[in-house]
């Protein structure tokens, strides 16, 4: 997969990766990220880095959930770092590449690419428009095509 250097505007290969229990603390301490992932450690938590690299630095994070009774792959939180958020990120791409991941893990589980999350209220129109989620009340949703068309687009 491959993420945006919006500074040189070149492509770097990333990975995903299923977070480590050693990457909890230094997610802490590196004070980049705002959500306390710690208590994500219930869940399926993965990390986004760049590929080929010794100690890569975490560039995103994703915790899923999986539904079997419903189906469906729950992203429980999502989060890029600090100097990746917003107008002046460094690194483009992030979130859309862990949403199609999640997107792909309900494929894989059978779920035909239902993936749900519940955004803050002020995301709810960038997973529309962005990443083509469909808005159920307070609950966002991608399924089928539009999975296939996020997979397509960042993986």
């Amino acid at each position: 997969m491959k993420l945006l250097s919006l500074e040189t505007q070149k492509e770097i290969e990333a990975e995903i990766l299923e977070l480590e229990e050693k990457d909890y603390e230094k997610i802490k301490k590196s004070r980049r990220f705002e959500f306390d992932w710690a208590n994500e450690r219930e869940h399926h938590v993965f990390k986004i880095v760049k590929a080929r690299e010794e100690n890569p630095e975490i560039l995103g994070l994703i915790s899923i959930v999986n539904i079997p009774e419903e189906f469906r792959i729950h992203v429980n939180l999502i989060e890029n770092s600090k100097e990746n958020k917003g107008k002046h990120k460094k690194i483009d791409r992030i979130a859309g590449c862990l949403l199609a991941f999640a997107a792909q893990v309900s494929f894989e589980k059978g779920y035909l690419g239902f993936t749900s999350l519940v955004p803050k209220t002020t995301l709810i129109e960038l997973y529309v428009k962005k990443y083509g989620f469909t808005q159920y009340s307070r609950q966002l949703a991608i399924e089928r095509q539009d999975a296939i068309n996020l997979i397509q687009k960042y993986l």
